[in-house]
């Protein structure tokens, strides 16, 4: 077989066999297809998607390729569960959510995803703490998530191989808003990851891949009848990416609001909203709880009570980073070298929140090319909401950057992604949707 056949029928529009997609899924594992090839493959694809049965059967032959974890021999006493985001600006609700649920009786094995375009990525969040390991052997992930609850890690060579690689040339080839390469990239990292149940959270808005509500919802069914196909209960939280998500966005200063966060020190309300409501379906999909208003209070106290925070530390030892984190981020989290408020007059109406994302991505956040190493430190913290009242005691955000000539050029970039106006706005609900699903 040709690969290039491959290509052709899809360029035109026709429908991959089982035969097609599994020697492009092998090609992927082995790397014996060279990269514009699978590249000209993904762009057919979103120029001309897939069925369903097509994208469950590349779901289904990504989640083989590589090993696939079983728990049954731990004897857990409590369901494994995992969240995934569809990619945001700001979206640090990994860090918080995983030990908030490991609090709450469940067991999450998190294997997260570097920067896709100009969304950023827990993997690379999670490198900004000193010495944590974002990918140990399959023993220790499975000791961690045994012993602490929780273990946020990043895509091994043996997970999944074929998405590792096509989700590294999306990135960079313009090729990321695909309904069905992002269902099939998202679940088989999740049946290979053995899970009992999913909630997926599928953002929506300017600094989303989903633009619009109805794309959206086209996404959360395809996840959720895929996930089907393979017994793995899902439910979906539409939520609002029209804004950055916190007050920071960048991979140390996300890190810094998460702890802070965890110390119930400052649960920017957007924020907790997203952390809070994905946590609660957590333990809905699973049964731990019946009633989600009863299970978002158990969420609560697991941050009011200190619980959570003390896992977080947890496995943050465990994998090789501080043990102090929780008590002394600032001492480990790199800084940037200039910092500096970014000011505007006016209220702040509306946020191109792709082009912050890309803001980052100049300042050497995130990624032009594969295997780009990042600038861990950089970024903007203190963004200001929708509908503040910016003036000069009230900063639109405040850069951090490795010098003063990158500070003025995403301030710039900054300025030019936000529109001010004289009247406030409404502002919409930060969870827009709940998809109950399989459950």
């Amino acid at each position: 077989m040709l690969f290039t056949d491959v290509i052709r029928k899809k360029r035109d529009g026709g429908e991959l066999s089982d035969n097609d997609i599994q020697f492009f899924v092998d090609g992927l594992a082995d790397n014996s297809l060279p990269a514009e090839q699978v590249s000209a493959l993904a762009m057919a694809i979103v120029l001309n998607s897939m069925t369903f049965d097509e994208t469950a059967r590349l779901t289904l032959a990504m989640a083989a390729s590589g090993t696939v974890i079983r728990w049954q021999d731990l004897k857990l006493d409590g369901p494994v569960v995992d969240k995934h985001s569809t990619g945001g600006v700001g979206d640090k609700v990994s860090f918080m959510l995983a030990p908030i649920a490991a609090a709450c009786g469940c067991f999450v094995p998190m294997i997260s995803g570097r920067g896709l375009g100009h969304t950023g990525g827990t993997t690379d969040k999670a490198e900004a703490i000193p010495g944590y390991n974002t990918a140990p052997d399959f023993p220790t992930f499975r000791r961690v998530v045994r012993d602490v609850g929780c273990a946020i890690i990043g895509q091994t060579a043996d997970l999944a191989p074929a998405d590792r690689r096509l989700y590294a040339i999306r990135d960079v080839t313009a090729t990321v808003e695909s309904v069905p390469l992002i269902t099939a990239s998202i679940l088989s990292k999740k049946i290979a990851a053995g899970l009992d149940a999913l909630v997926m959270d599928v953002k929506v808005g300017t600094g989303a891949f989903m633009k619009t509500p109805e794309r959206a919802r086209k996404l959360a069914q395809s996840i959720i009848a895929t996930a089907a196909m393979a017994d793995l209960k899902t439910h979906v939280l539409i939520t609002d990416m029209n804004e950055v998500l916190g007050r920071t966005a960048g991979n140390a200063l996300e890190i810094a609001e998460a702890v802070r966060y965890l110390r119930d020190e400052g649960r920017e309300a957007r924020l907790d909203g997203v952390v809070l409501g994905l946590c609660a379906e957590m333990l809905v999909v699973t049964g731990i709880e019946n009633d989600r208003a009863a299970a978002e209070r158990r969420c609560n106290d697991a941050v009011t009570s200190g619980r959570a925070a003390d896992i977080f530390g947890k496995m943050v030892a465990a994998l090789g980073g501080p043990s102090d984190l929780i008590d002394n981020g600032s001492k480990y989290l790199p800084a940037a070298a200039v910092v500096r408020p970014v000011h505007a007059d006016g209220y702040l109406t509306r946020m191109d929140t792709r082009g912050v994302g890309n803001a980052i991505i100049e300042l050497g956040g995130g990624r032009h090319r594969v295997g780009e190493a990042l600038d861990l430190s950089v970024g903007f913290s203190d963004f200001a909401s929708i509908g503040t009242l910016l003036d000069a005691q009230t900063p639109l955000a405040i850069v951090h950057a490795a010098s003063e000539d990158d500070a003025v050029q995403a301030e710039k970039l900054l300025l030019d992604a936000c529109e001010l106006a004289e009247e406030a706005p409404t502002v919409t609900p930060v969870i827009a949707e709940i998809i109950p699903g399989t459950a």
